[in-house]
């Protein structure tokens, strides 16, 4: 009997773009997947021996390095925060399209040139303090999971690091982006040994890998 595959998705936006990239490649969830009043974590596939779990972005990461998933879905800003070394990114899925920066309050002119430690509230102490570090400045990261752009007006740090996509919800807050980190896109993941020794995690790599190819040619003829 073939053991049962776990494929991780996250929560939310990237999660709504991805559906149509699974059901081509042969993963469609039970009815109750998009029932919103469906508290489970877990869901049937039309794959016998797959379900799906759905869980918090940085979860999707942990859950597949660690290899209680087998492969998973998630955007590259995770990736580049754990830098697993079981976790392997071999497609790169073309949605979920944002950016991580860094933003403060809109009146704030201070200059952070010659400073050596700033405080800045965020949810990606990795990267943070690696991009401030490559300019010379140490990087102390409050971290917050949620309501990252209260962070200035309340005084718990001049800055914030967070995702960006229309920027419309910082300016709703009076903050307004300083500087680029990253761009992101939602990539297919997958556990190193699984893919190795899983038939089925590669074929499913080589199905999303020629799905990306397809939509990258469609729009190249655009």
């Amino acid at each position: 009997m073939q053991s049962l595959l776990t494929f991780a998705v996250p929560k939310g936006r990237i999660l709504d773009e991805a559906l149509p990239l699974m059901e081509r490649a042969g993963i469609v969830p039970e009815d109750g997947f998009h029932d919103p009043k469906n508290r489970s974590l877990s869901f049937d596939t039309s794959r016998s021996d797959m379900r799906l779990i759905r869980v918090r972005a940085f979860d999707v990461a942990t859950f597949v390095a660690h290899g209680a998933a087998q492969i998973g879905i998630v955007g590259s800003d995770v990736i580049e925060e754990f830098n697993y070394d079981d976790l392997y990114a071999p497609v790169d899925l073309d949605i979920g399209h944002c950016r991580l920066s860094v933003a403060r309050m809109a009146g704030d002119t201070q200059d952070d040139a010659g400073a050596s430690h700033i405080r800045v509230a965020t949810k990606y102490p990795g990267l943070t303090a690696r991009h401030f570090e490559a300019r010379g400045i140490q990087a102390e990261c409050v971290k917050l999971n949620g309501a990252m752009e209260l962070a200035p007006s309340l005084g718990l740090a001049r800055q914030i690091v967070d995702l960006v996509s229309s920027g419309a919800t910082l300016k709703q807050n009076g903050l307004v982006e300083t500087q680029q980190i990253i761009d992101i896109t939602a990539r297919l993941i997958v556990n190193r040994a699984a893919f190795k020794t899983d038939p089925r995690v590669a074929a499913l790599v080589d199905a999303f890998r020629k799905d990306a190819e397809t939509r990258a040619q469609k729009q190249d003829a655009a």
